[in-house]
């Protein structure tokens, strides 16, 4: 099998699927941006060949590119891992004849109101929404759904860029941030209140082979917006139970209206007193490193499975379920410089057999803005056979451990 990766080193964690196409034995040509002598010599010998453009989101940059390599050798797979590039190599795929995903799911699955019409014509449970860069447009939607609404980019990830607006005079203040009548266009949702979390999987054909729950606490928004919060995400281990069964439901209907056929997934559910509400999906993995969660709780390399699924259109083995694991976000008290941290003593002496992995940056190290997310600065990841307890120990460790800058 000859594949083409795209972007091989950053984020970090991407040489992880690198090594995981190395172990099926396939010969990788990656493409991506830096140069080949910043690339360790570890990821080198995982290569075949390297190929430097100035963005893997340049289109006619990556034709050329994979033009080139499909010069030299047969290619059967062409693959990208992060949210911004699944389109543009979408596109590349379908303009250099190699299968995979194909650019109506990819454009589905990066545009919002695109894809929430999709899916309500499959009645999936969806939030109302609208996707417009028109302000006159925008301010109907909301008199006819009323408030609260989410603005937020037409084709962003996470959290970031998104607004809650309670009345007109906020919305009007988030259409002006977005450039709307500039430019800007915006996806506006009505506002669902309820429980926030995700459901993973990673798909041969179409067909589920593995699937992952995972719960926020607090949900995205909120955790995203107050210093004071040391967010947690866990995945359950529990997810055979009864009461998950209407979101896997829900997933697998989602990936069938979407066409999503081999692939990773990352879908956005919210559960409240509206019932369970599909928010969003990404035919990719989850960011955050969510797939090592996974990997610590289930005993397995998801990695590797992802990489035999995509080459080989196989997987091998079986989630173990033996765990749930979760992270907590640790901000430092202000923005500014980190000079210490309190509390983490007293946790690795409660909890050291339940600690996987932890990250504290040196004193010194600047502090990031609350808004760049759950990894930004400090952070403890856990497990624990059991949910609630693994939940009441992260709890701990976020009232127990301070962040101390200035």
């Amino acid at each position: 099998m000859n594949i083409i990766f795209v972007e091989p080193a950053f984020p970090s964690n991407q040489r992880e699927f690198v090594r995981g196409l190395a172990q099926t034995g396939a010969t990788i040509v990656a493409i991506g941006e830096r140069s080949r002598d910043s690339l360790d010599d570890e990821l080198k010998n995982w290569l075949f060949d390297y190929i430097q453009v100035p963005s893997v989101c340049d289109e006619a940059a990556m034709i050329r590119a994979v033009k080139f390599v499909q010069s030299k050798m047969w290619v059967d797979r062409l693959e990208a891992t992060i949210e911004a590039h699944i389109l543009p190599v979408a596109r590349v795929r379908e303009a250099c004849s190699i299968p995979g995903l194909s650019v109506e799911t990819c454009y589905l699955c990066r545009d919002k109101p695109s894809m929430k019409q999709v899916l309500r014509e499959a009645k999936v449970a969806c939030a109302q929404s609208i996707g417009s860069p028109d302000r006159n447009q925008i301010e109907e939607f909301a008199k006819r759904v009323g408030y609260p609404l989410i603005v937020k980019p037409r084709s962003g990830a996470g959290a970031s860029g998104t607004h809650k607006v309670t009345n007109a005079h906020e919305l009007a203040q988030a259409l002006d941030q977005s450039n709307v009548d500039n430019g800007g266009d915006v996806a506006v949702e009505e506002f669902i209140e309820g429980h926030e979390g995700f459901y993973d999987t990673i798909t041969i054909g179409g067909h589920v082979v593995f699937e992952f729950i995972t719960h926020y606490y607090p949900n995205v928004l909120e955790a995203m917006r107050h210093r004071w919060i040391s967010p947690q995400f866990i995945t359950t281990n529990q997810i055979d139970a009864r009461h998950y069964d209407e979101v896997k439901q829900m997933g697998r209907a989602v990936i069938d209206a979407l066409k999503i056929q081999t692939a990773a997934t990352h879908m956005e559910w919210f559960f409240g007193p509206k019932g369970l509400k599909f928010s969003e999906i990404g035919c990719r993995p989850p960011g955050v490193k969510a797939w090592d969660l996974y990997n610590i709780a289930n005993d397995m390399d998801l990695y590797y499975q992802w990489a035999l699924a995509v080459t080989q259109g196989r997987i091998d083995g079986n989630a173990s379920r033996r765990f749930s694991a979760g992270i907590i976000a640790l901000r430092p008290e202000r923005d500014g410089h980190i000079t210490g941290y309190s509390g983490v003593g007293e946790i690795e002496r409660r909890y050291s057999e339940w600690i996987t992995d932890f990250h504290l940056p040196a004193n010194g190290t600047p502090t990031q803005g609350v808004e760049a997310g759950y990894m930004a600065n400090a952070w403890i990841r856990m497990k624990h056979p059991e949910f609630d307890q693994l939940r009441n120990m992260l709890d701990d460790v976020g009232r127990t451990v301070k962040v101390h800058a200035r």
